[in-house]
C-alpha cells in the first residue's frame, strides 16, 4: 500500500511538468488547449518538485512529510482550476494525496499531545532510586504479598519509580465482534506519583485504524480515541473514568511490583493466596483483589468497575488474568494477559496483551525525547 502511493505521488508529480513544458514552448502538448505563460510554467515546476520531495519523506516515514504534501496538494489544484478544461483529471489523485497528508498531519499532533503530556507525567522523576528493598519494609504486608514480592525479584532490588512497557495485543470493541483486531502500544507509568499515559494504534482494516491515548494523572482519568488519528469518537473525562482509571492502574502494579510497597496502598488479607488493595490518589479511591498461586505467582486481579462514563453505567467484575509469566530485567511479571468483563449476558475478554518489552528507571527514560 504504501509502494502503490508512492508510486502515485511521484507520477503525479511529473505529470506536472507538462505545465513546464508548455509554458515554455519546449514541445507542443495538444493535450493542453489553453495558454500557459512562462512564470505559470515555472509554478508547474515548482510544484512538480513539491511532490517529488513529498513523495522522498513520505518514503522515509519523515515526522514532517505531510506538510510537503499539503503546499503541493495546495499548490497544484490551484494551477488546475487555472486549466481547469484541460487538467481537471488531476484532481482525484490530489484528493487522495490529500487524505493522505490530513491523515499524517493527526498523527503528528496526537503525538505531539502524547509527548507533552508524558513530559508532564514525567517532570521531576527519579529514575535513579539506589536504597534497596529490604525484609523489614514487607513487615506489615498481608502473607501472599509477600509471598509475591520474594517470587517477583524485587526484594534487595531498589524501588521502582518509572517504567516503560511495549504491549502488542488484540482487542474486540463490542461483545459480538467474531475478528480480533490488531493493536501495539506503549505505556509511561510513574509510581512515586501515580499516573500512567498509555497510547495504542488499532487496526480495524487495511485503511481504518484508530489511534488511543489514555491517562492517568493527579487522581484524574481521562480517555481520547480517534479514528484515523482526526476525528474523535470519544474524549471522556469525569469521577466514573477516574476511578476505573485508578483501578486499571492498581492491578498493573504485578508489572512493578515495588509499587505494592506504596503509602498510599491499604492491605488486607482475604486468603493464604489472595488479598484486597484500596488505593488512594487524592480525591480519587478504588479497590481490587489480588490472587495468587501458592507458589506466589501472580494469577488475576478482580475489582467492580464502572463499564464505561455515562451517567447511568454501572459497576461490573473487570478482570485481569495472567495467561503465562516470564523474567524482564530481572523482574518475574506476567508477560501475557487477558481482560474480561463479567457481564449479565456472558464474560466479555476484549484484550488480548502481550507485554514484548518492560524498562524501568534510567533504562525507561533512555530513549526519550522531550517535544519540540
Amino acid at each position: 500500500m504504501k509502494t502503490a502511493f508512492f508510486i502515485l505521488v511521484i507520477l503525479h508529480g511529473l505529470i506536472h511538468v507538462i505545465g513546464f513544458v508548455k509554458g515554455y514552448e519546449l514541445r507542443e502538448i495538444k493535450e493542453f488547449t489553453l495558454p500557459i505563460s512562462k512564470p505559470m510554467g515555472i509554478a508547474w515546476l515548482i510544484t512538480c518538485l513539491f511532490f517529488l520531495g513529498y513523495g522522498l519523506l513520505f518514503s522515509i516515514s519523515h515526522r514532517y512529510a505531510w506538510v510537503v504534501g499539503l503546499a503541493a496538494v495546495v499548490l497544484s489544484q490551484i494551477l488546475i482550476f487555472l486549466v481547469w478544461k484541460d487538467a481537471k483529471f488531476g484532481t482525484l489523485p490530489n484528493i487522495l494525496i490529500l487524505l493522505v497528508t490530513l491523515v499524517s498531519m493527526g498523527q503528528f499532533f496526537f503525538e505531539k499531545r502524547v509527548q507533552e503530556e508524558t513530559d508532564a507525567l514525567l517532570s521531576q522523576v527519579n529514575p535513579s532510586p539506589t536504597q534497596p528493598i529490604t525484609e523489614d519494609e514487607l513487615r506489615d504486608l498481608p502473607e501472599p504479598v509477600k509471598k509475591w514480592l520474594h517470587r517477583s525479584g524485587m526484594v534487595g532490588r531498589p524501588r521502582l519509580t518509572v517504567g516503560k512497557v511495549t504491549q502488542k495485543a488484540e482487542m474486540k470493541l463490542k461483545p459480538d465482534q467474531e475478528n480480533w483486531f490488531p493493536a501495539k502500544a506503549v505505556q509511561y507509568t510513574r509510581m512515586d506519583v501515580p499516573g500512567f499515559i498509555w497510547t495504542v494504534d488499532v487496526k480495524m482494516n487495511p485503511l481504518v485504524f484508530f489511534r488511543g491515548r489514555d491517562k492517568f494523572a493527579e487522581g484524574q482519568g481521562q480517555m481520547l480515541i480517534l479514528l484515523e488519528a482526526l476525528f474523535p469518537i470519544v474524549n471522556a473525562s469525569g469521577e466514573k473514568l477516574d476511578e476505573g482509571s485508578l483501578q486499571r492502574y492498581l492491578g498493573e502494579l504485578v508489572w512493578f511490583p515495588s509499587f505494592a510497597l506504596s503509602k498510599d496502598i491499604t492491605w488486607e488479607q482475604l486468603s493464604d493466596t489472595s488479598a484486597k488493595a484500596t488505593l488512594q490518589v487524592g480525591d480519587t479511591r478504588g479497590s481490587g483483589t489480588f490472587y495468587f498461586t501458592p507458589e506466589g505467582d501472580f494469577s488475576r486481579f478482580s475489582a467492580l468497575r464502572y463499564q464505561g462514563n455515562e451517567a447511568d453505567a454501572k459497576r461490573q467484575e473487570w478482570v485481569i488474568q495472567a495467561t503465562q509469566l516470564g523474567e524482564m530485567d530481572g523482574i518475574r511479571i506476567p508477560t501475557q494477559m487477558t481482560a474480561t468483563w463479567k457481564l449479565d449476558q456472558g464474560d466479555w475478554t476484549w484484550l488480548k496483551l502481550q507485554v514484548t518489552d518492560i524498562q524501568y528507571n534510567e533504562q525507561a527514560l533512555r530513549d526519550r525525547k522531550p517535544a519540540d
